[in-house]
């Protein structure tokens, strides 16, 4: 059983819906490949396989269309409670068993999930790097040497390596983004209060969440959809409606920090990394605006210096007094300190916070999102090893501050370097943009036609987005009708509304026609033999639609065109008959640009 096997939560869902493979080869899947695998740091504790398949085979009597996880195979981050499983947070002395699920756990499993086992962590999630644990270190799925990434860890490089395709992780200062990064795969950091934190053994209470590792954007935004909802259970849980994932925004603002503001401690190789995903995010319509950057560092230095470290030490200050040679020592180190704070101390921290909280909101003031590098580096386990706590801190550089200022996070792979180390960034905003963040990180994530994960699994096209309960249709326009054109007031006479501004896939070729006024008419060829032209989607009423369609004069056409990202949409053809004496301007990439160039002239 290979990589021709579906690998996504989307493709097992559609294979097991449809009959192609059933839940339960699914899941015998699994296990084969976490044999073959044979890394024993990964999981803490795996459960057994034909109590696995026992359950994936009772799946059968359930409505499968009503299960959006139906068969799918799940691996929960060790400090995450889970029935049939101990809870060990990395540390043997520590572990209880719990008497039911947390509340994440059971939402999964309600939807269909199965749950295969408990992945290994940086003890008691305190750390970036997944070498902090007694259960051994986890190979990095995509070079053995580098470190695996933490705290989450077993969960990244149990989803990077292809075991399953989702998994939990925590994330209080990057935990789920930074081994995202590391294993070429997607992490969603949700708002804070999204998903229930009951049932998890907490690093800073005030601080924590649970995120969701996947191969896709889609694929965490699912999970996310399953597991959000406010919960009695968790003093910590918000009501944030989940909004629905929408197309490409046209106009989206994208904030970079200033010049000279990024830190990548020498790596070159990153660097350049970066400045690349910045020109695809440009390429895509995105406008960089750029932001100050030196009060989100000043927010990050608060986690680790003020007084956020002794939630940390009230986790474990028991098992600090009774048996303290049973917590890893740099853990100990890290958590001591949280022992010696005062409370003067950490009302100082808060006020402080408040005002950095207040420059960030000004910051989005006229920012949809942060584009960051997810962190500035990577580095081997030996380097690690070597300087444990200066290297880890360097890891958080762009990941501390963001639960203190309430933002939500996506981290998505941007490339694969020369030196087969993967790059990635994060889309952060403020607490209840989660689904804007998705909306644009699937389309990004297409747009770099990377692998998935390690097994150099092909990405799917991106999946047609759900219609919207309106009678809205979307149609295409490249030439008289985009914004600020000559007929552009034909769309907005029939109250058209511009979706987002987006290009075609490089099948089609652009010609001026010779009409009054002037307008191109695109034609498409063999596929890859043409070009990408820019365009944008506005929305009609379906009786809207029948007007503007209707009115339309030869030798204009409305047929299907496909876009970059893989989608299809009604939109402006041209009859090939008219093409002889038009001039082919395919080269300018789009009608504005041509427009603009003839003006010059």
């Amino acid at each position: 059983m290979g990589a021709e096997q579906p690998e996504t939560i989307a493709a097992i869902v559609a294979a097991h819906r449809a009959g192609t493979i059933t839940p339960a080869q699914t899941v015998a899947r699994t296990y084969q490949r976490i044999r073959d695998h044979n890394d024993p740091a990964i999981f803490i504790s795996l459960r057994n396989e034909k109590d696995a398949i026992a359950e994936a085979e009772k799946l059968a009597a359930r409505d499968a269309t009503s299960l959006p996880l139906y068969g799918v195979p799940v691996a929960v981050k060790d400090n995450i409670d889970a029935l049939g499983f101990p809870t060990t947070a990395a540390c043997p002395a520590f572990s209880y068993t719990p008497t039911h699920d947390s509340t994440a756990v059971e939402r999964l499993r309600a939807a269909g999930a199965i749950i295969i086992g408990k992945t290994n962590l940086d003890q008691f999630a305190t750390g970036l790097v997944g070498v902090r644990s007694p259960y051994g270190i986890p190979k990095n799925s995509i070079r053995e040497d580098l470190i695996p990434g933490g705290s989450s860890s077993g969960s990244a490089v149990a989803v990077g390596a292809g075991l399953v395709p989702l998994s939990l992780g925590t994330d209080t200062a990057g935990s789920g983004r930074v081994p995202a990064m590391l294993n070429n795969i997607v992490g969603l950091k949700p708002s804070l209060g999204m998903i229930s934190n009951a049932g998890l053994v907490p690093a800073c209470r005030t601080l924590d969440c649970i995120s969701v590792f996947a191969l896709t954007v889609d694929d965490a935004a699912l999970a996310l959809s399953v597991m959000a909802g406010p919960d009695q259970a968790d003093p910590f849980s918000r009501d944030r409606p989940l909004d629905a994932i929408t197309p490409f925004p046209a106009n989206l603002r994208l904030g970079v920090p200033r010049n000279g503001q990024l830190i990548f401690f020498g790596d070159r190789k990153a660097e350049a990394a970066y400045g690349e995903a910045l020109k695809r995010w440009t390429a895509l319509g995105a406008k960089l605006v750029e932001f100050d950057l030196e009060p989100f560092y000043e927010t990050a230095r608060l986690l680790y210096e003020g007084p956020w470290v002794a939630e940390r030490y009230l986790v474990i200050k028991d098992l600090l007094a009774s048996a303290p040679d049973s917590i890893h020592p740099m853990t100990r180190e890290i958590t001591v300190a949280g022992a010696r704070l005062t409370a003067a101390e950490t009302f100082s921290a808060l006020y402080r916070l408040q005002g950095l909280r207040k420059i960030a909101e000004r910051t989005f003031a006229n920012i949809d999102a942060l584009v960051l590098p997810t962190a500035p580096t990577a580095y081997t386990t030996a380097q690690v090893l070597a300087n444990p706590i200066e290297l880890n801190s360097r890891l958080g550089t762009y990941t501390n501050f963001v639960n203190l200022l309430d933002l939500c996070g996506l981290a998505v792979p941007a490339s694969m370097r020369a030196d087969g180390i993967p790059f990635g960034i994060t889309l952060l905003a403020p607490a209840g943009r989660d689904a804007l963040l998705a909306s644009i990180g699937r389309v990004f994530h297409a747009d770099t036609k990377l692998t998935v994960g390690a097994k150099g699994v092909a990405q799917a096209p991106l999946a047609p987005l759900a219609a919207s309960s309106s009678d809205e249709i979307p149609i295409a326009v490249v030439g008289a009708h985009l914004s600020g054109m000559a007929l552009n007031g034909e769309l907005k006479a029939l109250n058209g509304k511009l979706i987002e501004a987006t290009r075609t896939a490089p099948d089609y070729k652009l010609y001026a026609l010779k009409t009054t006024p002037p307008k191109p008419g695109m034609l498409r060829v063999e596929a890859g033999k043409g070009a990408s032209i820019e365009l944008e989607i506005w929305s009609l009423s379906s009786s809207a639609f029948g007007k503007f369609v209707n009115a339309i004069p030869a030798p204009m056409a409305i047929g299907t065109i496909r876009l970059a990202d893989g989608r299809s949409v009604k939109g402006f053809l041209v009859e090939p008959g008219v093409l002889g004496e038009a001039r082919e301007i395919t080269a300018y990439g789009g009608w504005r640009k041509f427009m603009a160039e003839a003006a010059k002239a």
